[in-house]
């Protein structure tokens, strides 16, 4: 069966053709051979019911195969040796043809894709021999995976170190957009920013989070996208993936939207805002949204090429402990505060991630995409969270997304209340109880001179964003 989200018709590819998108896919693949000798097969995955079989959750093909087959296909696979790409899928039968209309035959596609050769999914077995590959999410997909490679399929298992050497080797690929991935990921970034726009505008008319996100996702829909996660639109903000819609929106709340569209191809942005829901911060949200830009735009002044993306993490820790001393809430020299991890109180995840083909890019693959060769997750409170230990690169996008949160898991904890009494001003605290959570995030194209702000169109400061929400 074939699924072409992005080319329902064959005049969309210019008569089945994309010579921009065939020589792109090529050059991948030929990257590839000069890393890995031996043969790759990816999947693409398949459908899942949602409560029956036929009534599916939102097909998704796997990043690794989109990264080289280019358009999301359905229950396929690709061989890749040494350059070359052989697609492996079935033809449309007659009854899917009757429910979801006529699509592109195996060859249609294969020169869509620019496959050397095609062929019957059922072929594949006979040319497993040798290869690595990738995990899927899905069990049916992965259980024909282990039964026709004949050994288990995980990057921690002994007999899969061909697989270890493959996600390290997709690894250096994917982690360094090319020119036919930024043209996705700008597309996805300005769809983003417009959403967010609109969230922003429709606020003051309606009385819900649901009404927000529904005029911000509608924006994404419109283009014909969809949301690269499941969208965070919160009066809650303490609650960092906090994914429900709910509430009554009062005059004194903040809003956090984290909100980020998908193109068709896969490809992500990922922006967050926080703002007033009755169009002006109140003083105390405003000094803390302040120390959060402050540190925001500390970080982006800093990232270029060999930069330590640990370094930029800690110096976003370093300036929200300074701007909280300078509050009063933290006591104590900022370097000393950031040394025992009082920041983490209110700052307890990383400053970002590697963005891409997923929202967090290649996480699939665990800290083998997020950390450097050699390196593994720190123990500490302050960086236990850290998404990314890598020096950046040019061609590198990644977020930057400080924030203050006041999470009563962790501000109520009785060890954290112990270990920080001395550097904690509780009582100064309580007057900034009208900041739950406040998160600034966008996504930074890492260059030869510097960075490109992708979603710099969609403002930070606070005169711009209570002009907007107004």
């Amino acid at each position: 069966m074939v699924v072409l989200t992005t080319v329902s018709d064959r005049e969309a590819y210019s008569n089945g053709c994309n010579p921009s998108l065939i020589e792109g896919l090529k050059q991948r693949r030929v990257k590839l051979a000069q890393l890995i000798k031996h043969p790759v097969i990816l999947w693409s995955g398949n459908f899942i019911g949602r409560n029956f079989p036929a009534n599916k959750l939102p097909f998704r093909a796997s990043s690794h195969f989109l990264y080289f087959a280019g358009i999301p296909l359905h229950n396929a696979a690709i061989r890749l040796s040494a350059g070359e790409l052989e697609l492996f899928i079935d033809n449309q039968t007659p009854e899917t043809t009757l429910w979801h209309g006529a699509a592109p035959d195996r060859e249609e596609i294969g020169a869509m894709i620019g496959a050397e050769r095609t062929y019957p999914l059922a072929d594949l077995a006979s040319k497993t021999t040798g290869a690595a590959t990738i995990a899927l999410q899905d069990l049916a997909t992965y259980q024909q995976q282990c039964q026709l490679l004949n050994r288990p399929v995980a990057l921690s298992h002994q007999a899969a170190n061909l697989d270890l050497e493959l996600a390290q080797a997709l690894v250096k690929l994917r982690s360094r957009h090319d020119d036919l991935a930024l043209q996705e990921l700008r597309f996805a970034a300005a769809v983003s920013v417009k959403a967010h726009q609109a969230g922003m505008k429709v606020t003051k008319n309606v009385t819900t989070e649901a009404e927000i996100r529904g005029a911000m996702e509608g924006v994404i829909i419109a283009h014909n996208l969809t949301c690269a996660y499941n969208s965070i639109v919160t009066v809650q903000g303490e609650v960092l993936h906090n994914e429900s819609y709910h509430h009554q929106l009062q005059p004194g709340d903040l809003l956090l939207a984290d909100v980020g569209a998908e193109t068709a191809n896969g490809w992500a942005a990922d922006i967050t805002r926080t703002w007033p829901v009755s169009g002006k911060f109140s003083s105390t949200q405003k000094d803390i949204y302040e120390v959060v830009l402050q540190a925001h735009d500390d970080c982006i002044a800093k990232l270029q090429p060999g930069v330590e993306y640990q370094d930029i993490h800690l110096l976003a820790a370093l300036v929200i402990a300074t701007g909280l001393v300078d509050l009063g809430i933290l006591q104590g020299k900022p370097e000393d505060l950031v040394a025992i991890d009082a920041h983490a109180l209110f700052f307890p995840h990383g400053v970002g991630h590697l963005l891409g083909l997923d929202v967090h890019d290649m996480e699939d693959l665990g800290d083998v995409a997020g950390y450097e060769l050699g390196r593994s997750r720190s123990d500490r409170f302050g960086l236990g969270y850290l998404r990314l230990n890598r020096p950046l690169q040019s061609g590198m996008l990644v977020t930057i997304e400080p924030g203050f949160y006041q999470v009563p898991a962790i501000l109520n904890d009785a060890n954290f209340r112990h270990k920080y009494q001395d550097v904690v001003n509780w009582e100064r605290l309580t007057q900034f109880a009208d900041v739950r959570g406040i998160r600034i995030e966008d996504d930074v194209l890492i260059t030869e001179s510097g960075v490109e702000v992708l979603t710099a169109e969609l403002p930070t400061k606070i005169e711009e964003i209570e002009s907007l929400v107004s």
